[in-house]
């Protein structure tokens, strides 16, 4: 995956997240987030409206949530989806593959499946194995499309992100909609609009210590 697109990624990412979340008695409940992504390793999450100062920021491997522009938490955490999304092709692979097994996946067993029509590797589980934790990437692509685990609430249920409607951004792709699934049912789904990659952040953006000082 690094070696088919490095150096020809973009290094940022912007856009305006819908997000639809549905409830266990399959009523809706609809939401929209700003997105400002400096990659590797770097994503702000900004909740409308925005003159709530609520969101959420992921560098350094940190996780940093933000209430009324004050900062609440501040915990570290591998965001497995950045890693396997976006930071896989910048890092190198060592690296990569160290953050992986860091999450829990089992590197040395592989298998092929179809995934949308489409070949595809699993990381991380033997055929028919879905409920260990694995990932799956599109073999002529070489994309990430699925993460499959145990629920972090109830190990028992199985947690499924899709990463779906890929499009071409130059030499790259983006994903414009990702699903998250439990027990094969959809609870959030989001949807991107206003797609812009390359255009330049400033690294206040990114920085903890000013999250409700930045203005863009």
């Amino acid at each position: 995956m690094h070696d088919r697109y490095v150096g020809k990624w973009y290094g940022t990412l912007t856009f305006v997240q819908h997000n639809t979340a549905t409830r266990p008695d399959d009523s809706t409940e609809h939401s929209t987030w700003r997105e400002y992504a400096a990659l590797p390793g770097r994503l702000r999450i900004e909740f409308e409206p925005l003159d709530s100062a609520a969101g959420v920021l992921f560098v350094r491997d940190s996780q940093f949530v933000f209430r009324g522009g004050r900062l609440t938490t501040a915990t570290a955490f591998v965001h497995p989806l950045m890693v396997l999304g976006f930071d896989v092709y910048f890092d190198p692979a060592e690296r990569t593959a160290h953050k992986l097994e860091q999450l829990g996946f089992d590197l040395a067993t592989v298998h092929e499946e179809t995934w949308d029509g489409r070949p595809a590797y699993v990381v991380g589980a033997r055929a028919g194995d879905v409920r260990t934790r694995q990932f799956w990437v599109d073999k002529e692509r070489l994309l990430f499309v699925r993460l499959l685990e145990p629920g972090q609430r109830d190990t028992t249920r199985t947690s499924d992100t899709r990463f779906n409607e890929y499009r071409p951004v130059g030499a790259a792709w983006v994903s414009a909609e990702v699903a998250f699934l439990v027990d094969g049912r959809q609870r959030w789904l989001e949807q991107y609009a206003e797609i812009r990659t390359g255009t330049p952040l400033p690294e206040v953006l990114f920085d903890p210590t000013r999250w409700a000082q930045t203005k863009h």
